[in-house]
């Protein structure tokens, strides 16, 4: 991982700049030989250990077997490393390890990407209850939602652990810095699966098979499946993305209906900008993880095209929502504005790469952001839209 720390002595100025940071596998016989000469009495490592140098200390995680490895984290040396694990004394970097490992198993969800489909999902309840749903039937399904989200995610990331050891953007992920184990990560997954599909079982039937359908699409067809394969990945392994919007519904009528669907095709439209905009970005992370995103294998004149054309398509059915929900006026204005200062962003998009600007002044990020904005807004004025009078 750092050739120059791979099997350094935890004193080696070389670990200086590592503080905080994982190193995965090390010589059982090299820290484990240091902890014996603090601590004589302990002539193996086990987890909690504490291995001091001068410059830094070391905390050994776990074993990895009992014959050449110890997996081990850099933490801050001196006064706040105390005695090694069952010295007799407290080790307070025990405590700070254990935060460390809820936090990375936390991270293991993405929760950022978590929140963006409770915006979907909470919404399209409130239009399907024509009004305030069962706060019980809302909390149900929040829960239920985002384990089965935070399931989808951690299997995403055992799956793809190999490439996000390669992309700059997603090599901080638990399981890129060995963090977490995969054998670990895939236990927390499933376990995270199946206790949503137990709480979704509460709802009702439909939620629950559409909470099933979304998971298993995310992890088989998009991650195993597409990703890796086809150019079309984002646009078809997208659908995983749309389901909280056919779930909340389900979860409030026990049937889908056509205001579902147009909420469906919303949120299928607006994936593939979201996401190629981030891909413009980051690009040769992709080429080098050999993951065929359009902009990795297509001019991006190409990409821009394909890009103000699934706007298009999103708007349109943002506005036919109007019509078949019997949503206010409110709605129709802020769906309109909206969607012209998306469309808008995309066209600037697209001019700043066809007048041949340097890549750094395309700015791709800019759409990307401005698009979680986009519908984040559109989908909350679904929902305030249900305690407008109607006249």
């Amino acid at each position: 991982m750092w050739p120059a720390t791979r099997d350094a002595p935890p004193g080696k100025a070389a670990y200086r700049d590592r503080v905080g940071s994982n190193l995965g596998p090390k010589s059982l016989g090299l820290f484990c030989a240091a902890a014996s000469k603090r601590t004589p009495s302990k002539a193996t490592c086990v987890e909690g250990d504490t291995v001091q140098g001068d410059s830094v200390a070391v905390i050994v995680l776990n074993r990895a077997d009992q014959r050449a490895e110890v997996d081990v984290t850099v933490v801050d040396a001196g006064s706040s490393v105390g005695p090694l694990a069952g010295s007799g004394t407290s080790n307070p970097t025990r405590g700070r390890q254990i935060w460390a490992t809820v936090g990375a198993y936390v991270a293991l969800t993405k929760p950022r990407i978590i929140e963006l489909l409770l915006v979907t999902t909470v919404p399209t309840m409130f239009l399907a209850a024509g009004g305030v749903p069962s706060l019980t039937l809302v909390l149900a399904t929040f829960v239920g939602g985002s384990l089965a989200a935070g399931s989808a995610n951690s299997l995403n990331c055992v799956v793809d652990r190999d490439i996000d050891e390669v992309m700059t953007r997603t090599g901080n992920r638990p399981l890129a810095t060995h963090q977490v184990s995969p054998r670990a990560a895939l236990i927390f997954g499933l376990g995270l699966g199946a206790v949503a599909l137990g709480v979704m079982s509460l709802v009702n039937l439909l939620a629950t098979a559409l909470t099933l359908f979304a998971i298993v699409f995310y992890v088989v067809v998009y991650t195993l499946g597409l990703k890796r394969r086809t150019a079309s990945n984002i646009v078809w392994g997208g659908i995983s993305g749309c389901m909280p919007v056919l779930i909340g519904w389900a979860a409030v009528t026990g049937s889908l209906a056509w205001p579902a669907w147009i909420l469906f095709g919303v949120v299928f439209w607006w994936t593939p900008p979201h996401f190629w905009a981030l891909a413009l970005k980051f690009r040769d992370d992709y080429a080098a993880a050999g993951v065929p995103m359009l902009p990795v294998v297509a001019e991006p004149r190409v990409v821009v095209r394909r890009m103000v054309g699934h706007s298009l398509a999103m708007i349109a059915a943002s506005l036919v929502l109007w019509p078949v929900a019997g949503m206010t006026i409110a709605y129709l204005a802020v769906a309109v504005v909206l969607g012209g200062i998306f469309l808008g962003s995309v066209i600037g998009l697209r001019r700043r790469v066809l007048s041949g600007l340097p890549e750094a002044q395309w700015r791709p990020m800019r759409l990307f952001h401005w698009s979680i904005t986009y519908l984040t807004l559109l989908f909350v004025m679904v929902g305030i839209d249900q305690l407008l009078p109607r006249f």
